[in-house]
């Protein structure tokens, strides 16, 4: 399973938000100790979401596969910082298995032998001098890597929204379920309306 760490949060994060958010009402008099997790719940109601982009959160996320990568950044109003396999070796690369895959004895020894041939194969090219932003076109989106992500609490809500549902890609909505917990732990008011259900791993 990924690794899953927050790396940072903007401090006072629903303090912050509720006294932007005042801004629009001029109601700075009404806010007290406390009175932020009333007003971002009001926020939520109303749908009045871009108070939420004054605050982010940061993670770090190891051990998830170059096919959730390339899902992740698609979210292009978040910053990424990603592992190269141009500038770092992928020599002794691990991978991912799918569920599915790891079910079926036949399926995951074939799918095990042939990790173990591009493995080979990658260094082999190394040894005949291919650079490895050359020999890293014949690895599969199965090999790990580690990536950085920032987005403000209205981006996350919005990739919790689509990527945490029961339709969404297994191994994304396994992330995405763990740095939504770690989020309601952080910041629960804003993610509030948020349920995990652990069975199904979904959030809704």
């Amino acid at each position: 399973m990924a690794e899953v760490e927050l790396l940072a949060i903007t401090p006072d994060a629903e303090k912050l938000i509720e006294l932007a958010g005042r801004t629009c009402y001029l109601s700075h008099d009404r806010s007290k100790p406390g009175s932020e997790q009333r007003f971002i719940r009001m926020l939520l109601r109303n749908e009045h979401l871009s108070v939420l982009e004054h605050a982010y959160a940061t993670f770090r996320i190891k051990g998830g596969s170059r096919a959730f990568t390339h899902q992740i950044v698609r979210h292009r109003l978040a910053s990424f910082s990603q592992q190269s396999q141009r500038y770092v070796s992928e020599s002794n690369f691990e991978y991912v298995v799918p569920p599915t895959i790891k079910a079926n004895p036949d399926a995951l020894k074939r799918f095990q032998d042939l990790m173990e041939e591009i493995r080979k194969v990658y260094g082999e090219l190394q040894e005949l001098g291919i650079p490895n932003q050359d020999a890293r076109f014949v690895l599969p989106n199965a090999v790990t890597s580690e990536i950085v992500i920032s987005a403000n609490l209205r981006e996350w809500r919005h990739i919790f929204t689509v990527r945490c549902e029961q339709a969404a890609q297994w191994e994304i909505r396994t992330i995405c379920i763990q740095m939504l917990e770690l989020l309601q732990k952080a910041v629960p008011t804003v993610f509030c309306d948020f349920v995990i259900d652990k069975d199904r791993m979904v959030a809704r």
